[in-house]
């Protein structure tokens, strides 16, 4: 039984690519891996921007920069 685990920031995703992202996972699984989609689990993990670090910053503060 695959469990995939997608981890990205809490305002990236709309429900819809969500959906996607868990079709697609799902399917990339069976077709690259043999595996069955009745027990493959995908979840998505939201994090805040602000518990995000990348480089030694948050996501928040880099965002903040960069606008």
């Amino acid at each position: 039984m695959p469990y995939v685990n997608i981890k990205i920031t809490q305002d990236e995703a709309t429900p819809e690519q969500k959906a996607l992202l868990i079709r697609g996972v799902t399917d990339l699984l069976a077709d690259v891996l043999d595996k069955n989609p009745a027990t493959t689990v995908v979840t998505i993990d939201e994090v805040e921007t602000d518990n995000w670090g990348i480089n030694g910053e948050s996501v928040t503060a880099r965002r903040t920069r960069e606008r």
